[in-house]
């Protein structure tokens, strides 16, 4: 007859094998927080057209700077070979054979003038082409304009150019009152010629493409009037290149 409290005991099976819950070569640390897996992220490999653009940029980028060393040196060469001067001019003399009023209140006028133009350099020559245009202005009005001639001035070369003006301005009792009242206070007039003047520089025997002299004068005279021969006391001329 069995007892009144009865215990039962769990029974072991000596012979089951003991088996961990975490693998026996795992460290301590993998047994209390074990180790998770992510999957790999792979950078994308640079564009292969990016990298051409680069390339291309660096190669251009390589010529335009070979080409400018080289210009510069070409420049430099040809500057130590022919020295060039800027031509010089001067307006020596100046007639006025028509300033006439019409009824129309229209001033008629005809300039001749004397301009000497003067080359300085040794290896180059100018040729003067065709479509020149000289004018002459009191106080920014024109009165008269002109052309040059066309011809060629060699090395160390002065030619006096002998040229005709003539033209017309309007508001002439206006303008005359102008001039009358400046050759009352100052005795003198100012004028201004102002010149454009296509050219081809020659070097050596290498004839260069089309540039533009622009060549100002300002000379002051003691009158402006017809049949008379103007006295000049100043004249300064400014000379510029223009591509």
């Amino acid at each position: 007859m069995m007892t009144e409290h009865q215990r039962i005991h769990p029974v072991h099976d000596v012979e089951a094998p003991h088996r961990p819950l975490v693998p026996g070569n795992s460290t301590k640390s993998d047994r209390v927080f074990p180790k998770r897996t992510f999957p790999v992220m792979h950078s994308k490999p640079p564009k292969r057209r990016r990298s051409c653009c680069c390339r291309f940029f660096c190669w251009t980028l390589s010529i335009l700077l070979i080409l400018i060393i080289a210009i510069g040196i070409t420049v430099g060469i040809m500057y130590l070979v022919f020295r060039p001067k800027l031509p010089k001019y001067s307006v020596d003399q100046l007639r006025i054979t028509q300033f006439d009023v019409s009824e129309n209140n229209t001033l008629s006028a005809t300039f001749n003038v004397a301009i000497t133009a003067t080359n300085p350099n040794k290896k180059i020559g100018i040729y003067y082409e065709g479509g020149s245009h000289i004018r002459a202005l009191y106080m920014g009005t024109q009165l008269c304009e002109g052309s040059l001639p066309k011809f060629y001035q060699g090395h160390r070369n002065t030619t006096v150019l002998d040229l005709s003006l003539s033209g017309e301005a309007q508001d002439a009792s206006s303008l005359t009152s102008r001039i009358q009242e400046q050759l009352q206070q100052t005795n003198n007039i100012p004028l201004d010629l102002k010149v454009n003047q296509p050219v081809r520089v020659k070097l050596g025997k290498l004839k260069l493409f089309k540039v533009k002299f622009r060549v100002s004068c300002k000379l002051v005279v003691d009158n402006l009037g017809a049949s008379n021969d103007i006295s000049i006391s100043s004249s300064s001329c400014k000379f510029r290149l223009r591509l």
